[in-house]
């Protein structure tokens, strides 16, 4: 077998090269643009010699993971963080990365994590187009909204109503800020049919994954939500318990402790900003529609700020989802077998 290790780049890749078999050891340097990359490993491929190629994850790397694929050759994409952990020497350098990597390939020190379907990718890309559009919608909104309001009006969401948008067309403006109004309605009105196209498709796609519909039982889910969930987490059996869910999902506080002492900073804000941004939200509207939620919610917020008391809520709903989806429960079951701890008629959750 020849294992290869790889210091990725977007224009370069260094690589260590080792044949277990001979060996025999090699280092070089492949650049993309000119397709020398390429050429190498299907050279390897014409030699027909079992491959493994080891690299982190990293970013604007799609194309090269679907190369390995193509060409049948093993690919192993390890935890940065892991391996930044068993990096000894002081000196970084990318040579020094790729040998790094040939060395944990060997001694079966990898820090091997789990890797998406190109499926899988493909449909995080319509939740991401959605929300980058959102976004963009949002921007607008608000330049509209300091549009009125500099000339004195303050509407707030009336503004966008049919006869919002007719008295802030009829408002007398300066040149270049008639302009801007002129342009800013145009872009919204571009893309209004954009996003609701794209929501219906999201739709679309959570119909046809059973587990998304039962998440969506939960208060405040919605199948945005949930596919996104379903997306990232991919398949509830890779956590243990919930506390490395909510580790995963970085809605856990950052820890400095020592000598006794604990010091937790802000969230990790480790792993997908999506799912995390999502889950905050949902969290927020299941405080609006369920009694029980609200009640946590201000419990929390009065003993902690807002804001701390959103990220906890986030947190909470993110663990619920996945006992719901490991065990297959909708809410009403989750809330039936769920802990009794602290309702009426149950002493230390106890009947």
């Amino acid at each position: 077998m020849i294992v290869i290790g790889v210091d990725y780049h977007p224009s370069f890749q260094e690589i260590a090269v080792m044949d277990q078999e001979t060996g025999e050891c090699n280092e070089r340097q492949l650049k993309h643009s000119d397709g020398e990359a390429e050429r190498f490993y299907r050279e390897l491929k014409q030699k027909g010699v079992s491959v493994r190629v080891g690299m982190e994850a990293t970013g604007y790397a799609r194309w090269f993971e679907r190369l390995l694929a193509e060409l049948g050759l093993e690919l192993w994409i390890g935890d940065p963080a892991e391996i930044k952990t068993k990096r000894v020497r002081r000196q970084k350098t990318d040579r020094e990365d790729a040998r790094l990597m040939l060395k944990l390939l060997l001694e079966n020190r990898f820090p091997r994590i789990w890797v998406a379907s190109p499926e899988n990718r493909d449909v995080r890309q319509l939740l991401w187009h959605r929300h980058r559009l959102v976004q963009m919608r949002t921007r607008i909104m608000n330049q509209l909204q300091a549009v009125a309001m500099n000339e004195g009006y303050r509407w707030k969401k009336k503004l966008f109503s049919q006869q919002g948008r007719a008295l802030l067309e009829k408002l007398s403006l300066a040149p270049w800020a008639c302009r801007r109004r002129k342009e800013l309605l145009e872009l919204l009105d571009q893309l209004e049919p954009k996003i609701a196209e794209l929501t219906a498709a999201v739709e679309q796609e959570a119909k046809k994954r059973p587990e998304v519909l039962l998440l969506m039982t939960h208060p405040g889910v919605g199948p945005i939500t949930g596919l996104a969930y379903v997306l990232v987490i991919g398949t509830p059996n890779r956590f243990p318990c919930g506390k490395q869910l909510g580790s995963y999902t970085g809605l856990i506080p950052c820890e400095d402790s020592s000598a006794g002492r604990q010091r937790l900073g802000h969230i990790s804000k480790q792993g997908n900003a999506l799912l995390r941004f999502l889950l905050v939200e949902a969290s927020q509207a299941a405080v609006r529609c369920n009694p029980d939620w609200r009640r946590r919610y201000v419990h929390l917020m009065m003993r902690r700020e807002k804001q701390i008391a959103k990220v906890a809520m986030a947190r909470k709903l993110a663990v619920r989802l996945y006992w719901m989806w490991r065990n297959n429960w909708q809410y009403s079951q989750l809330v039936q077998f769920g802990s009794n701890a602290g309702k009426l008629g149950y002493v230390h959750g106890v009947k």
